[in-house]
């Protein structure tokens, strides 16, 4: 091994899907600083120029590419995309995902109280309850978190099979600790998570390591509402949460450039695979007591 403990990915070339989202622009720009040639991929087509503009304006390498990664046409279309300004790909960071409020109940618990209001078709006015979740909508939150996963890896790494490969997915605290109101999510997640070690363990012959980062809490615009009120101040469920970090604040992007750059570079994590790394602030740890 170098002497040299600068993470360099000079030479590499990495795909990162959702990259036009808070997080995996990103995951996008620090890999470009560490000298790879970054594909940004994203359902909107504009979102991943921009991300890839500013990489270019700074003076990297990369482009814009749009993909739906539930679509295994879309994605292999941006592959040849892909293939035809880099000539190959060495990276994969699966970053693409989310939440939906079909998958997501209005409050914490099923109480007897709630019991009591349910009228003759399970529902009470106003609130959505566990019955009330819509299948389509469970479906499509784990159909984007867990096949927006599995589809881009089937096509990035029938190539990654010949030479080698790196696959970072992208899970969360909910899969460690599944989260009131969101089951979709946490249980999506949680089959990221599941679905990297089996990867990891199919892969390991031909020289494909395959990983997956889980975020903690981290305030994006995305979340902001959800998590501040008009004034700035936490709302409840943004104080349950600090409350549960033992670092007792939220996650910023760049909190996450270190675990990113030592899963991407092979000279510092040859022998790391099939695991799932906490970026979390101790929020894992914590009982709670």
């Amino acid at each position: 091994m170098s002497n040299n403990l600068t993470f360099d990915l000079t030479g590499k070339v990495a795909v990162v899907t959702g990259g036009g989202g808070v997080l995996c622009s990103g995951f996008s720009k620090t890999l470009a600083k560490a000298g790879a040639a970054v594909a940004v991929c994203d359902l909107r087509a504009e979102a991943a120029q921009k991300v890839a503009d500013e990489i270019v304006a700074e003076g990297g390498r990369a482009i814009g590419v749009e993909m739906n990664v539930l679509q295994k046409e879309s994605v292999e279309a941006a592959k040849d995309k892909i293939y035809a300004e880099f000539g190959k790909v060495d990276i994969l960071l699966n970053g693409a995902g989310g939440n939906n409020p079909k998958g997501s109940t209005t409050r914490d618990n099923l109480t007897p109280e709630e019991v009591a209001e349910l009228d003759a078709n399970g529902t009470i006015e106003g609130v959505k309850t566990f019955f009330d979740l819509d299948p389509e909508g469970i479906s499509f939150v784990f159909n984007l978190n867990f096949l927006g996963t599995l589809i881009p890896t089937q096509v990035f790494a029938r190539d990654m099979a010949r030479c080698g490969g790196n696959i970072i997915n992208v899970s969360s605290m909910n899969a460690f600790r599944p989260l009131t109101r969101i089951p979709a999510y946490s249980g999506a997640k949680a089959a990221v998570s599941n679905f990297t070690q089996w990867l990891a363990v199919h892969f390991a012959p031909v020289g494909i390591r395959v990983n997956a980062i889980a975020p903690g809490f981290f305030l994006t615009e995305q979340n902001r509402t959800l998590l501040t009120n008009p004034d700035g101040s936490l709302t409840a469920r943004a104080d349950k949460i600090i409350t549960h970090t033992p670092m007792k604040r939220f996650g910023t992007p760049d909190d996450l450039d270190g675990t990113l750059l030592w899963l991407a570079d092979d000279r510092f994590s040859a022998f790391v695979d099939g695991v799932v790394i906490p970026v979390d602030g101790g929020f894992a740890a914590y009982s709670g007591v």
